[in-house]
């Protein structure tokens, strides 16, 4: 039974809710879901529901393909100004002893460690702190494109940007740009955690506000850029602030276009100040990744970091409406490991994460940042690894 006739026999379903039935409906319509259609789902869809109804909208998308990158991160720093009660990676300035500040040089000598490696990616977030300011990022960005112009940059988030460009003197429209010309291809999504002040202010108080993080998104959609957007979910938000939190990023959607994908990152409770909050399950994380590609319906891409759910979880997403498990990391992001996720030391060779795929009956796509094709692994077979060769050993008769 394919995606299509499954739906159909959900709808058929005499059981079925009238709420939850005109919900289907909406979707078979390609019709969007309301606001309290999406509170509803976190409140009364059983995850089968959830998984035909998000499975249909992936496959009808894109199929079996599902995506990845060979990427990986230099994280400048985990000290910090702000101190998100959230946040295990970071490290405040009164106790920078603890933590690491790299400089210029560094950074660039760490892009060049994959000189003869065919990464796409290169993905850089870190803390924030005073000297690593608009002319540092721009020297880094400026020395990295000399250096490999092929390289994609996926650098800093709002929480950066708006710090940096404050500092400068710079209006978010301005400071984008600035740090285009200086080299900056796209933009992560992360600081976005819960956009309503309700939470906000309970989780992460002192860094940029909803508006500020959604406005230089939107400066970066208007000189072109693409970027990404993130929501931290199962920590003390209620469901309507998960929507809430989706709805204003599907209202800017609407307005630029800019952003590519929706990742939902799971709260991870170690070495953090929320660390007496228990993690939600993972028929949760499936559940709210279904509803997130139900919601999300000007999104093409629903992505699962598999370092921070794991492998297996990131498997069972792909059949949740995730079309996307991130890239190939090879160990270079401490930020999901230092909150307590499964993967200590995060990384992937091409082949693990193509098996890992195919593992669960989709077709591998490695894409490039912007979701251009790089090969398509599908038909792909890997050569098996060389087995070593034994010799009989000369018998000498005595």
């Amino acid at each position: 039974m394919d995606t299509t006739q499954k739906l159909a026999f959900l709808i058929s379903d005499k059981d079925l809710s009238p709420e939850l039935l005109a919900i289907a409906e909406k979707v078979e319509r390609e019709e969007r879901i309301s606001f309290d259609d999406g509170v509803y789902l976190y409140k009364y869809a059983e995850l089968g529901y959830l998984g035909v109804l998000a499975n249909y909208i992936r496959e009808k998308r894109h199929g079996n393909r599902t995506f990845f990158n060979r990427n990986f991160h230099i994280e400048p720093t985990n000290v910090c100004v702000y101190s998100c009660n959230f946040c295990s990676y970071s490290r405040l300035i009164k106790n920078k002893e603890e933590g690491w500040e790299m400089s210029v040089d560094a950074m660039i000598d760490a892009l060049k460690k994959y000189d003869n490696e065919p990464v796409t990616e290169v993905h850089i977030t870190g803390g924030v702190v005073p000297k690593q300011n608009l002319d540092f990022y721009a020297e880094f960005f400026r020395r990295s494109k000399a250096h490999r112009p092929d390289l994609h940059i996926k650098a800093l988030t709002p929480v950066e940007y708006y710090y940096i460009f404050k500092k400068a003197k710079l209006s978010h429209y301005d400071g984008m740009k600035y740090m285009q010309d200086a080299g900056l291809d796209s933009m992560p999504g992360g600081g976005a955690e819960i956009f309503h002040p309700e939470v906000r202010e309970k989780i992460a108080h002192d860094k940029c506000n909803a508006e500020q993080w959604l406005d230089i998104h939107e400066q970066a959609h208007k000189i072109g850029m693409r970027t990404n957007a993130t929501m931290l979910y199962g920590h003390i938000e209620e469901y309507w602030h998960r929507v809430d939190h989706m709805e204003r990023l599907r209202q800017l959607q609407d307005k630029t276009g800019g952003f590519q994908a929706f990742i939902p990152l799971k709260f991870r409770n170690q070495n953090n100040q929320m660390d007496h909050v228990p993690e939600v399950s993972v028929i949760e994380d499936l559940r709210n990744y279904a509803i997130a590609r139900i919601y999300m319906d000007n999104f093409d891409h629903i992505k699962a970091y598999w370092a921070m759910i794991s492998r297996e979880t990131a498997q069972l997403s792909l059949n949740f409406g995730v079309d996307d498990i991130d890239g190939t990391l090879d160990d270079t992001t401490k930020i999901y490991s230092m909150a307590g996720a499964e993967e200590q030391h995060p990384g992937m060779s091409t082949r693990e994460l193509v098996n890992l795929i195919k593992q669960v009956k989709r077709e591998p796509i490695e894409r490039d940042t912007l979701y251009n094709v790089v090969t398509d692994y599908t038909n792909v077979e890997f050569e098996e690894d060389v087995k070593p060769q034994f010799y009989k050993l000369p018998v000498i008769n005595s």
